[in-house]
């Protein structure tokens, strides 16, 4: 069954790395990306009732413009009632800040903090258990 991943990043970079991992992984993967927090949940909004459409996983930056991780997360807590599907979300951040670390414990819909760059094992695992 192909799963669908998607990367939340403003780092263009960065985006390019991690969807050459997944693809080198030989999985049956869609992925799609988006520059910023707002971009994903503008489109997770309109696609709110097709799971087709929506990720089976999100690898979320922290630091972005326009709206950053943690919005995200609070427009995403908003909006998770009306959504039809279980969505698997991971912090994704170049920060090793306590602070943010501990940010992301308060939000049971995280299911974990990955210092960036992702390895590809790490990539791996998570695609696995969807």
């Amino acid at each position: 069954m192909t799963k669908s991943v998607c990367i939340i990043d403003d780092d263009e970079l960065y985006k390019l790395l991690l969807k050459k991992t997944i693809q080198k992984l030989n999985l049956p993967v869609i992925i799609t990306c988006f520059a910023n927090g707002k971009e994903a949940f503008d489109t997770f909004l309109k696609e709110k009732n097709s799971q087709e459409n929506l990720p089976d996983v999100i690898f979320l930056d922290i630091n972005m413009p326009e709206m950053d991780g943690w919005e995200f997360m609070d427009a995403y807590l908003d909006l998770q009632p009306t959504i039809s599907k279980e969505i698997t979300i991971y912090i994704a951040s170049s920060s090793i800040a306590y602070q943010d670390f501990e940010k992301a414990k308060k939000y049971a819909e995280i299911s974990g903090y990955i210092v960036k760059p992702i390895p590809s094992d790490t990539v791996y695992k998570i695609l696995q258990i969807l």
